[in-house]
């Protein structure tokens, strides 16, 4: 039986290992039908759950591990992402606090409370006052205190995060991964020299690290070194060269030399389409789907403020959005269907990095929705493990339209440093009911806008399946 059991487990580590959550998640069912006294059993079938945006029967899974007796901090932790997931706030911090009770070093449930919490009250106090208790005892902590480094940088305190990641490094002077971390910090902070220093240190310790080489390749751009950064570039893109992150570091050296190659991975007028949805069935046109959908998204966004490591700013943002089972949430990826067929049918045949992975079949690799207030932005980003991305308009300010470009979704300004400066060279009105679609390498952001009105969207990645 215990064979079994392990070779079951080991067929359903492999199914999500490629991905296949749905195929991994039906070897769990059957491994928890044929062991249910078994809490591991019914642990992994609820991390699965939950990693696939199931997040009631991920809760439920949990609970029955509990019942069975799991003591373990990591079941709390895959029940409290699950309540968290679901809206279930208040639920999900008792539990955050369950778990990092159970194990105070435990680095991803500190973060994430500290996430939730100020996700929950747009107060940065507030959210480290948990992290602060257990620092206080155990003050030589590297973790929670990588931890204060990360909620500091990302509710906004830049200079005291790298005042933190500095003294950091200084006592881990051969902690590869933390290295790595504080490059990337340290040269959004405008710390460049303490940032090469921390990449360079990163790369001699781990020559072919994925992150070392990202690390250094970012940190010579923002140095105005674009020939140490492309070393390291054909070196990421030899290890993973679909990986969008390496792509775009490939296209930001090009711009930065002046080469010609730049202007095709940039090429707008292919790459970037803006459509129109059509009005899913049971809905009498595309004003009275966007209205249905509008409220039921509004009701789904419970938070305050914008979560960490993600480009939002000053709003909201509700991840497996289709985990919502509202009906004009679940109408949209049927309507959302045409247009990504369509887009891949314009691309034609190619072996740039687009056109090379063109199938007709795909999947969407993560949705979600944000909801904006005034003066709320995107920062320039990517989606390193995208193909294609996208953002959908459901309701926008008059200030999109009133002139200018607030609020419009902008091409080509680099979300790092760069020396020089990489400026945005495209931009794209939005209109209610558009869908943008793009290459995920791309570098994409949001003006900010003014006036009283919210902006609300949806954004997707696309893989080929």
């Amino acid at each position: 039986m215990q064979n079994t059991l392990k070779t079951m487990t080991a067929e359903a580590d492999a199914l999500k290992a490629q991905g296949r959550l749905n195929d991994a998640i039906a070897v769990h069912h059957r491994i928890v039908a044929a062991f249910p006294e078994n809490a591991i059993a019914a642990h992994n079938l609820a991390a699965t759950l939950g990693d696939a945006g199931f997040h009631g029967e991920s809760a439920e899974q949990a609970r029955n591990a509990l019942r069975l007796g799991s003591k373990a901090a990591e079941t709390h932790l895959v029940l409290a992402r699950a309540l968290m997931n679901n809206a279930e706030l208040d639920a999900a911090l008792e539990v955050y606090d369950t778990t990092c009770s159970i194990n105070p070093q435990m680095v991803n449930a500190q973060y994430e409370r500290c996430q939730l919490i100020w996700m929950m009250t747009n107060d940065r106090s507030a959210a480290l006052d948990p992290l602060e208790r257990e620092i206080k005892s155990a003050p030589g902590a590297k973790g929670l205190l990588f931890v204060r480094a990360r909620v500091l940088q990302y509710t906004g305190d830049m200079d005291r995060a790298c005042d933190q990641m500095e003294a950091l490094v200084a006592g881990a002077p051969r902690d590869v991964g933390l290295l790595c971390q504080a490059a990337h910090l340290l040269n959004l902070g405008g710390r460049t020299d303490p940032a090469l220093a921390a990449a360079s240190a990163a790369l001699n310790l781990a020559p072919d690290y994925f992150p070392a080489l990202d690390a250094w390749a970012s940190v010579c751009l923002a140095a105005g070194d674009p020939d140490n950064a492309q070393d390291a570039v054909y070196r990421l893109l030899s290890m993973a060269p679909e990986n969008q992150q390496a792509i775009n570091l490939q296209a930001m050296v090009w711009r930065m030399r002046g080469d010609k190659r730049f202007e095709a991975l940039y090429d707008y007028n292919a790459f970037v389409l803006p459509q129109r949805i059509e009005a899913p069935e049971g809905w009498a046109d595309r004003d009275a789907y966007l209205a249905d959908l509008s409220a039921e998204l509004k009701t789904a966004h419970p938070y305050r403020t914008h979560p960490f490591g993600q480009s939002v700013r000053l709003g909201s943002q509700r991840s497996d959005i289709l985990s919502v089972g509202t009906p004009a949430i679940q109408a949209f990826r049927g309507a959302l269907g045409p247009l990504v067929d369509a887009y891949i049918e314009r691309l034609g045949d190619g072996d740039d990095p687009v056109r090379r992975r063109r199938s007709a079949n795909w999947r969407i690799h993560g949705i979600w929705s944000v909801h904006l207030t005034p003066g709320g932005y995107h920062t320039d980003h990517v989606h390193p493990s995208g193909w294609l991305s996208s953002a959908f308009y459901v309701e926008l300010p008059e200030a999109v339209r009133a002139g200018g470009k607030e609020g419009w979704i902008r091409f080509g300004h680099a979300g790092i440093p760069a020396r020089p400066a990489q400026e945005a060279q495209h931009w794209v009105q939005p209109e209610p009911g558009t869908l943008v679609l793009f290459p995920s390498y791309m570098w994409h952001g949001t003006v900010p806008f003014g006036g009283d009105q919210p902006r609300l969207t949806i954004a997707m990645d696309f893989v080929p399946d």
